[in-house]
């Protein structure tokens, strides 16, 4: 019953990372921005995000029940942290330059977290390679977006 709830936990503290930039939606400003033709469709990242972010908790709780909150899951935590900046960095404020260099470190934050979970509990680890692709992908996307609207800061 204690790791249920534990996991329904890191569920929870996962999907609050998304809330930091729920008043920070794409709308106007991003459908009419150039876009790459590998641009993913809109409907796409809801379902994406969803996967992402239960594979993110579940591998958490898994390294959890090793090494309670050892530097596994406070890389973990800082990684969260830096997936929440993204979105109020890029639609809300406008400044995919800045949403960039963030993509980066939350980039860098992922692959140390996610080889600190290799390390802990392999497949915690394996759970957070989708999570890195699509950053990988993300972070193109962003760059590309970025230097396709040169008035864009």
């Amino acid at each position: 019953m204690k790791a249920a709830l534990v996991l329904l936990g890191f569920i929870l503290l996962t999907f609050l990372a998304p809330l930091a930039g729920s008043w920070a939606a794409p709308g106007d400003w991003y459908r009419s921005l150039a876009k790459p033709v590998w641009t993913p469709p809109p409907w796409l990242f809801g379902p994406a995000w969803t996967f992402l972010y239960l594979s993110m908790a579940v591998a958490a709780w898994g390294v959890w029940r090793q090494v309670r909150w050892a530097a596994p899951n406070r890389w973990w935590l800082v990684q969260l942290a830096l997936n929440a900046a993204w979105t109020p960095l890029f639609f809300g404020l406008r400044q995919p330059g800045w949403a960039f260099a963030e993509i980066l470190l939350l980039w860098l934050a992922i692959t140390v977290t996610m080889l600190q979970f290799f390390k802990t509990v392999r497949w915690a680890g394996l759970l957070l390679v989708p999570y890195l692709a699509w950053v990988t992908f993300a972070s193109a996307l962003n760059f590309a977006i970025w230097r396709m609207n040169p008035d864009l800061p």
